[in-house]
């Protein structure tokens, strides 16, 4: 604000004249050169000969450019010491501080009718503060003195950050001082004088301390939490807590809720561990976890694994008692169990490799999938497989709309879960509806045969990709259809009305991997999201997700936990099923019979756990059994909402020339219907696609149809014999109409006869 005050006192005399004196004897006030050198030539002087020098400076230029320049004459000498620039004083005009502190209290007086009384050195420091700022700034000063000086809430984030570059650009010695005194203050300590280091160190400690202990300063824990929030300076804060050590014979149950400290946060589970099956001390406990899981500082940190924590411990397993059918148990999975898949698989992912953390709550996740198995399989009778056909099913169900399926491997419910969420955060869910589904998996839940499953109705087992993708097509030969893998997706539109991407990598990556996959899981989760974003911005009206099987996942495994079983005759064992040429009649009832031609095998048999069989090689993630988590297939449909039902009607209304043209050129005639007389249907901005064996080569313009009328578009078919023309709603990209353009060179005889 006395930027703005001594800016205006000094265009009181250049407004009128062309040189102005500036003199400010204690020194105090020469920061207030900085808010006018842009504006001014500003020059000093402090002896004689540099009056005259300056006098001539002065005189020279403005004879060069007489109407343009404006002069600022700075010194601290007295008015009566001035020999050649006292001219300047008595013709044009002087601006005179010889106390700063009485000129800021005049100032503040005169404009705010307000007086203000503090030390010299804190007015001082508080002009000096107070440039860029408003005058609600002086007017806090006046009420709540020398406290609002420095706005700590915002200077000491920097200030930790770097405190030696911020001290020294910020602030000029004389403010230095002031401010350290003001931080001084805070933490209740005497001021000395000491590095910057050294007292932003000083600073950090009294805040963790404070966290530590649940007594932070407010001033502090403001600081504390948008450290958090800064992206500039939040990298300092891990190297303060590197070096920092929590106090001997602390309380962990009385730190703050926001604590940066992961250590409490492990010293928390272990203690939680102790206590899982006292079912007195839940409550409260998970008052406090849910406190903490709701901390932005705890989420700022990457401490997210609460929540997984408390669905463990809130899952009630009573209501299983109830479920009465096969298909119960699905839809139960479907709401709710599959949460605590996801939990155990967060918790895995954080701390496999920390045994005596995650022990407990592994034990308490298999009491819970002990439980809803039992139910599972004694319901096991109502077990029917409807994964054949799954993509005949949604090509007929979709023959008018352009749609997408995404056939993953190895995709369980609860990461589609997963998917749909983070696609929450990436597209407003009001642009989507999202249909949540379920297919269960044919048996043994196994890439080649579930694969085999979705693509072919036949019940034939296909061990090569290609030739499933060859059936589907033929089952369809007038449905334009795109094969892709996922990652080939991009925001450019495919001729095709169905486009199948496949994705193979959270199969591939855990059968490689098992358990060390998981790490990679949530890139894999947003990968899914942005794909399938990119999808419904791409002119696709349906993105399905589906899968072939789930997977399981072993966790902490004892030898005792392997189940040990010696099939007779000739058998092949895998980690999650057996298969046998004979009846295995020492196996049953333990094990889960079925009666199956698989290969040259006549039965398979699997466990009623998700406990592995024992095997050779490396144990974690696996698939092929019937638990739910490898039966429970995703089939999530986003469609994009709205669509276009008020929207005018747009189509090709010559389709049927088009399939015989002669010559190179050839015309594409638009038609709009009468509409219904709303807003929505008075217009629509439209645009045309080419493919010429399924590549894109040509884009028209955007262009806007009328209801009722007719836009001929005439095109050549440069080079390519057989074209596919698309009609595209230019603000959804949705496909409108389509038309198959053929040249017809035998009627092209060019007058040879």
């Amino acid at each position: 604000m006395i930027d703005i005050w001594f800016n205006k006192d000094l265009q009181c005399i250049l407004d009128t004249h062309p040189v102005a004196v500036f003199i400010d004897e204690s020194g105090d006030a020469e920061f207030l050169l900085k808010t006018v050198e842009n504006k001014f030539t500003i020059h000093q002087v402090n002896s004689e000969v540099e009056e005259l020098h300056v006098k001539y400076l002065i005189e020279k230029a403005r004879q060069a450019q007489p109407a343009k320049k404006k002069f600022l004459v700075y010194t601290r000498m007295n008015k009566d010491d001035l020999k050649f620039v006292r001219e300047y004083c008595e013709t044009h005009g002087c601006l005179e501080i010889r106390y700063l502190q009485n000129y800021i209290k005049d100032k503040v007086h005169q404009t705010l009718n307000l007086n203000i009384n503090l030390p010299k050195d804190d007015l001082i420091a508080a002009a000096k503060v107070s440039v860029g700022k408003d005058s609600t700034y002086w007017m806090d000063l006046c009420h709540k003195g020398a406290t609002e000086i420095f706005d700590l809430n915002k200077e000491l984030l920097p200030f930790i950050h770097d405190p030696d570059t911020y001290s020294k650009e910020k602030y000029d010695s004389q403010l230095r001082e002031t401010f350290y005194r003001k931080v001084n203050d805070l933490l209740g300590q005497d001021y000395l004088n000491k590095p910057a280091a050294t007292l932003a160190g000083e600073v950090v400690k009294a805040m963790l301390d404070g966290l530590a202990h649940a007594n932070c300063n407010k001033t502090l824990e403001a600081v504390y939490k948008n450290w958090l929030d800064s992206i500039t300076c939040r990298n300092s804060l891990n190297g303060y807590l590197g070096s920092y050590s929590l106090p001997k014979k602390l309380d962990i149950w009385n730190v703050s809720i926001h604590h940066p400290f992961g250590k409490i946060d492990e010293k928390w589970l272990a203690e939680i561990g102790k206590k899982l099956f006292n079912k007195a001390a839940i409550p409260d406990i998970l008052a406090k976890l849910h406190q903490r899981n709701l901390s932005k500082q705890a989420q700022a940190l990457g401490i997210l694994f609460w929540i997984d924590v408390i669905a463990l411990m809130e899952f009630d397993p009573g209501v299983i008692a109830y479920l009465s059918s096969f298909s119960e148990c699905v839809e139960f999975y479907k709401k709710h169990f599959y949460k605590l898949d996801s939990a155990i698989r967060n918790l895995y992912d954080r701390f496999l490799n920390k045994r005596d953390l995650l022990e407990p709550f592994q034990e308490l996740y298999k009491e819970h999938v002990s439980v809803f198995l039992d139910k599972w399989f004694k319901h096991w009778s109502g077990y029917k497989e409807t994964q054949t056909g799954t993509l005949q099913r949604i090509i007929d169900d979709n023959s008018s709309v352009k749609t997408v399926v995404i056939v993953g491997d190895g995709v369980t419910f609860e990461i589609a879960e997963q998917v749909a969420a983070t696609l929450n955060v990436i597209v407003k869910s009001t642009q989507y509806v999202l249909k949540r589904d379920a297919i269960i998996a044919d048996i043994p839940s196994e890439t080649e045969n579930n694969m085999s499953r979705i693509y072919m109705d036949n019940g034939v087992t296909e061990a090569v990709h290609s030739n499933r993708e060859k059936y589907l097509t033929a089952q369809n030969p007038d449905v334009a259809m795109d094969f892709i893998r996922l990652d080939q997706v991009n925001e450019e539109s495919r001729p095709g009305q169905f486009l199948i991407c496949t994705y193979k990598d959270i199969d591939d990556m855990g059968e490689k991997l098992q358990q060390k996959a998981l790490k990679y899981f949530p890139e894999t989760i947003e990968f899914f999201a942005q794909k399938i974003a990119i999808l419904l911005n791409s002119g696709y009206a349906k993105v399905y997700l589906i899968s072939d099987h789930g997977f399981v996942l072993t966790g902490l495994l004892s030898e005792a936990d392997k189940i040990s079983v010696s099939p007779e005759g000739e058998f092949y064992k895998a980690e999650r099923y057996i298969r046998s040429k004979s009846r295995q009649t020492d196996l049953t009832p333990a094990l889960i019979e079925a009666e199956k031609s698989y290969k040259q095998f006549r039965y398979l048999y699997f466990a009623r756990n998700i406990n592995p069989f024992k095997t050779p090689g490396l144990y974690g993630f696996s698939h092929g059994g019937v638990s739910p988590q490898e039966l429970v297939t995703p089939c999530f449909c986003w469609e994009r909402s709205g669509g276009s039902t008020a929207s005018l009607s747009v189509g090709i209304e010559n389709k049927a020339d088009l399939k015989d043209i002669t010559g190179e050129l050839f015309q594409i005639k638009i038609q709009a219907a009468k509409g219904a007389g709303d807003l929505f249907s008075k217009d629509r901005k439209v645009y045309l696609l080419f493919f010429a064996s399924k590549i894109q080569f040509n884009k028209s313009d955007v262009f806007t149809i009328q209801r009722n009328e007719h836009v001929t578009k005439e095109y050549t078919f440069d080079g390519h014999p057989e074209i596919e023309v698309q009609l595209l709603d230019a603000t959804t990209k949705q496909q409108l109409d389509r038309a198959v353009i053929k040249q017809n060179k035998e009627r092209d005889l060019g007058g040879l006869f």
